[in-house]
């Protein structure tokens, strides 16, 4: 069997158990590749197709496997306003300024905040940090939270992850004769609101090409130019030393896997040495939260994404957004740890509250969307969610329906609180933007795969409208094409911990890197049983006696969920990602279910 593109089906499955087809991810070109980068550079076969698989070229390859932030960190001015924010912030460090740092109340904005706190504390100043509540003052700064920073004595304001679209708080800044410095990611238009500097990399007018970056990132590079300004100054003489930024560089790849920001370039250095830098556990506010998420062994991407990070989100999405910043810039243990606590609490509230919303909303969106019919975006709405909680219900039915969605928490006021999440090759946030220009929404913004809007209850159909006439035809070709790329074939024999080691070394794996997929033919589902709320956990047998531990996370009440659950002693082909965790000291290879198909017999 073949696709339109005249593609082979990896094992024959063009519509598997989740309505999609199998393609193996390799083209013949990228087989020479293969072969190439495994002979040059010594490597296994495995490695060598994984990294070809993924564009990786052959004089790329050394480099990619290792990089280095000497090597892939460019001049920070490349970026547009950085020279004019470092001689601004440089002002600051040397007349000992009142300082306030604005940030956003996910994991991106905590660690951007804490970087720069760091940065400033480690020069002497004592900067205020300020994360709005989600609820009562949304997201990016705000009238009364600007003026209050100002009475309280500020004389600057830095907004990180935040404040590329803020134009009335601003303009409200330097009506009161406060400078804002602003560092930021998120895709913006052409006007500018008014500051000192707004440094954005994915600012129309800057040509740096790193529109990648997370704020972290940002934060980092305008922290290396400071540095480096002082140290052309002589600021570091005597007792006043350099800070050593490289101990830091946790927080960025924290923010970095999180915001989900492609894993290229300068990113993958970040990860790699940030990594490298959480496993010695110095940020004692990260170890309080590696304790009280379990997190045994070396800290992987996947654990950054979900254990670390979904426990920060926590405190912004239902407590106190300011818990995240608080727990990175912390230097008590006590405190670390009473943080953690409530962190971990708070990620339990709202993994129940999750639960319920997310009933709601699937059963709201199948009216429209059964069979893969319906529209091209899914929107739903209700009075009664938490606003902290509608971006991971965008998440999940994004994940289910395989298409673009939003979910809006409405307010007694009827206004609306709502968050999208995207598919690969619809950009959300210029969609989103464009709606705020139409007057349909109050405001909104992102970047191509995420985005934030407040619309008005009355304007919600006309909303749907106009994103259903934008998006409808992107949608379709994209649903036509749904396509599960596959790496290559396993038995349950093959996936030992040695396996996993020589994956590892072609990671780390994430955004615009993915992980490895493998298909497992013909494998026997053995005591498959729902675990959690909606995982469903199974033993995968090969037709040689060996045995694999596997798991299909929230397939509960699914196709594929309801084939495992009723697979017992059944042959199907499977398809996932390998990880290895930690089980009483142990390592253990688990696979991760994606997909499964009728093994054609």
């Amino acid at each position: 069997m073949k696709n339109r593109q005249g593609q082979s089906f990896f094992l024959n499955v063009g519509n598997s158990l989740s309505g999609q087809s199998w393609i193996e991810r390799l083209s013949d070109i990228d087989r020479k590749a293969a072969l190439a980068i495994s002979q040059r550079l010594d490597l296994p076969e495995l490695v060598g197709r994984v990294l070809a698989a993924r564009g990786v070229g052959l004089e790329d390859a050394s480099s990619f496997l290792a990089p280095t932030l000497r090597e892939l960190m460019p001049d920070p001015t490349t970026l547009t306003d950085m020279n004019v924010a470092t001689e601004r912030l440089v002002k600051a460090v040397q007349t000992s300024e009142k300082v306030a740092i604005f940030g956003d109340y996910d994991v991106d904005g905590a660690c951007s905040s804490a970087l720069l706190y760091k940065f400033l504390h480690h020069h002497g100043l004592t900067p205020k940090i300020h994360i709005p509540d989600r609820i009562f003052e949304g997201y990016g700064p705000n009238i009364p939270a600007i003026e209050q920073l100002v009475e309280d004595g500020a004389t600057l304001i830095v907004t990180v992850d935040c404040g590329a679209t803020s134009f009335e708080a601003l303009e409200r800044a330097k009506q009161l004769g406060v400078d804002v410095v602003v560092l930021d990611h998120h895709q913006m238009g052409t006007e500018i609101p008014v500051s000192v500097a707004l440094v954005n990399p994915n600012r129309q007018d800057d040509l740096s090409g790193l529109g990648h970056l997370c704020a972290a990132g940002v934060v980092f590079m305008a922290m290396v130019s400071v540095t480096r300004a002082l140290r052309e100054q002589g600021s570091y003489s005597g007792e006043r030393k350099p800070p050593d930024m490289m101990q830091w560089l946790d927080l960025v790849a924290l923010a970095t896997v999180c915001d989900v920001v492609p894993l290229k370039g300068l990113n993958r250095a970040f990860v790699v040495t940030g990594l490298q830098v959480m496993s010695k556990q110095q940020n004692v506010g990260l170890k309080a939260l590696m304790r009280a998420g379990r997190l045994d062994g070396a800290p992987k991407p996947y654990h950054l994404g979900f254990v670390l990070g979904p426990r920060i989100n926590a405190g912004g999405r239902i407590g106190d957004a300011a818990l995240g910043s608080r727990l990175l810039t912390t230097g008590d243990e006590g405190t670390a740890t009473d943080i953690a606590t409530q962190l971990n609490v708070l990620n339990e509230e709202r993994q129940r509250a999750e639960a319920v919303m997310l009933e709601e909303a699937i059963s709201e969106a199948e009216r429209e969307h059964r069979d893969g019919d319906g529209p091209a975006i899914v929107i739903t709405a209700s009075q009664e969610w938490h606003p902290g909680i509608v971006g991971l219900l965008a998440s999940r039915l994004k994940e289910r329906f395989r298409r673009p969605a939003f979910a809006v928490a409405f307010d007694r006021n009827g206004k609306g609180s709502g968050s999208g999440r995207s598919i690969s090759g619809v950009d959300l946030g210029a969609s989103v933007r464009a709606a705020v220009e139409e007057g349909l929404l109050v405001k909104g913004g992102g970047h191509a795969m995420a985005a934030g809007l407040t619309v008005e209850k009355e304007k919600l159909g006309q909303f749907r409208g106009f994103m259903e006439e934008r998006l409808a035809q992107t949608v379709a070709e994209l649903s036509s094409k749904q396509q599960l790329k596959i790496d290559g074939a396993l038995t349950a024999r093959s996936t030992t911990i040695d396996l996993i080691d020589l994956l590892e070394r072609a990671g780390p794996y994430g955004q615009g890197h993915p992980q490895p997929v493998f298909a497992f033919p013909a494998h026997q589902i053995r005591y498959p049983k729902i675990v959690g709320k909606d995982h469903v956990s199974f033993t995968a047998n090969a037709s040689d006696g060996a045995q694999l531990r596997a798991i299909a996370f929230r397939a509960a009440e699914t196709p594929l969920g309801d084939a495992l659950l009723n697979g017992q002693g059944q042959s199907l082909h499977l398809v996932g990602t390998l990880n290895a965790d930690f089980w009483q000291g142990t390592r253990r290879v688990q696979l991760r279910l994606l997909d499964a198909a009728k093994a054609q017999v």
